[in-house]
Parts: C-alpha cells; structure tokens; sequence
C-alpha cells in the first residue's frame, strides 16, 4: 500500500466522523434518541481510531536504532491493534449499554427531523469516506475479492478504514430504521433495540480487526507472489544453483527481512560465493523493492540418502 493512498483514506474518513460526531451529538439533545447517543460516540471513536492511525504511520517512519536495529515499521500493526479495542470498548461496549438502557426505560423521539435529518446526512458522508476507501483499495487490491484483501493486507489501515465504513454505514442504517419504528409506532423500545443493534455489530467488526491485526503483530510471511519472484530471483543457474530453504518476515508493511540458504558450487572460491550473494541480494530488491533486510548463508546441497533397507524391504 502506497502511504498517501493509506493517508488520503484516513483523512477523508476523519473529516467525515468529525462532522457527523457533531451533528449526531446536535440531533441528540434535541431529540433524546438513544441511537443518535450511541451513534454520535461511535463517530467520536471512529475519528479517534484515525488519529491513531495517522500517529502510527508517522511513528514508523523513524529511524532505526542500536535497541530496533530492524526499525519501527511494526507501530502501524500496534496501532491499528488500538484501534480494535477502541472500536469494541468506546464503541461497541457503550452502544450495548445504552441500548440496553433505553430498552428497560423507553421514551419517546422528541423532535423527529432532528435524528432523522442528521441520519441521512450522515449516510451521504460516510458514503463519500467509503468510496474513497474504496477506490485507493481497489489501486493495490487486484484480483483478491475484498474479504481475502482484508485478511492478506500487509498494510493495515486501508482494511481498517474499510470496515470502519462498513460499520458505519450499517450502523447508521440500524439507527435510521430504529428511530422509524420507534416514530410510527410511538415506542421508544425500537430505538433501544436499534441501539443494541449498532453495539453488536461494532463488537463484530472489532473482533475481525483485532484478529487480523493480531496476525500481523505475531509476523507474517511475504505474499505467495512475493515468494515466487524472490526465489526466482536467487538462483541464477551458475554459482547459485537452487534454493535450499528460506523464510521471510513483515518488519513493516513495507519492510521485509529474507534469509535463506543458498546452494553453491563446490569449485568456487569464497570471493566468487560473495561475488554471487552480492548479485543475488540486488536481484531480490530489483524483484521486491520492499525486501529491505537479506541474509543468505551459501551451502554445500546433497541429496537426501536413500535408505537401502527401505529400497528392498518389500512387505
């Protein structure tokens, strides 16, 4: 993921949360609604979970040190962890307990074109962040369908914005169906149960992106296409004859650290064996620019031994 696509996808989304957040808050006060409540501190959540996107990616631009020789690219996996339990606890926890609260004591929607013309308003916004998060999704996305997009992303932001739109253009469509019920019927029970609703579902979201982002910060490997390029790049059919075995690691969405034992020809001599790492290094970062950390260890190859017994035992 380019970082300004990332930033363009955080920053539109900001802008929009904030605006709603204020408008939600607005349309409560006037209209006592327990699902404007619990949507207006979801959009104050949302917005703070892109503050803390926004400061993870400035903090893993830093220079690596003496104690993180291998950099801060992690920070963005760290705070977008934040952002899960942010989303579950401000979110999710505080939607279920007021819904759970307007259920057991209902009240009537004062001021009706209050909730219902910020809902709407709210939509059109949040439409505009979606689309947005859509678009620098689709730049990098390629063939992937967007459930395995989400789950392979190396860089989390894009993926978390998205289901930070998703969520709150379901959300907002729970809300607006609540509050029309509780309106036609004259029960504010429905708005309580629209609440609930929003609270779930943040909960759901919350848990899908502390999962992912969980996988990130344990480390993850190169992408399958990442692989091929990388071993197609080591060998060169001269002094590196094959690959014998080798793993990679995420040290940041785009920082990747290669080792692997490399095979060499048992005639050459240890400036040829450099000569040969040297080269092979500068095909792996021509191939995977974000291949930032190599280490190869040349070998002799032999093949496995047979087991004569096994080769005659015939039962």
């Amino acid at each position: 993921m380019s970082a300004s696509g990332g930033t363009r996808a955080i920053v539109a989304a900001l802008a929009a949360n904030l605006a709603i957040a204020a408008a939600k808050f607005v349309a409560y006060v006037f209209s006592g609604s327990s699902s404007m409540l619990a949507e207006a501190v979801h959009s104050l959540a949302d917005s703070g979970n892109q503050g803390l996107l926004l400061l993870g990616g400035k903090k893993a631009q830093r220079e690596a040190t003496p104690q993180h020789p291998f950099g801060y690219g992690r920070e963005r996996y760290i705070y977008a962890f934040l952002v899960s339990i942010v989303l579950f606890t401000v979110g999710g926890m505080f939607a279920i307990y007021e819904g759970i609260e307007k259920v057991q004591h209902p009240h009537a929607i004062e001021a009706w074109y209050w909730p219902v013309g910020v809902l709407v308003f709210a939509i059109i916004a949040e439409s505009f962040s979606f689309r947005t998060a859509i678009k620098e999704s689709n730049e990098i996305r390629g063939s992937l369908t967007w459930s395995q997009f989400v789950k392979r992303a190396k860089a989390p932001e894009l993926p978390v914005v998205l289901l930070e739109d998703l969520g709150a253009l379901v959300g907002l469509v729970l809300a607006l169906i609540g509050v029309g019920l509780a309106l036609i019927t004259g029960d504010g029970v429905w708005d309580g149960i629209g609440t609930l609703c929003i609270g779930v579902l943040l909960l759901l979201i919350a848990i899908v992106l502390a999962a992912e982002t969980k996988s990130l910060l344990l480390g993850e490997a190169a992408g399958t296409e990442d692989i091929e390029k990388i071993q197609t790049a080591l060998v060169d059919g001269e002094t590196v004859t094959r690959l014998i075995h080798m793993r990679t690691l995420h040290l940041g969405p785009e920082e990747l650290l290669v080792a692997a034992k490399i095979a060499v020809r048992t005639d050459e001599t240890a400036s040829q064996v450099a000569e040969a790492i040297d080269a092979a290094e500068a095909r792996i970062r021509e191939a995977v620019p974000i291949a930032r950390v190599i280490y190869l260890e040349p070998d002799i190859y032999r093949e496995p031994a047979t087991d004569p017994a096994a080769a005659t035992d015939t039962k």
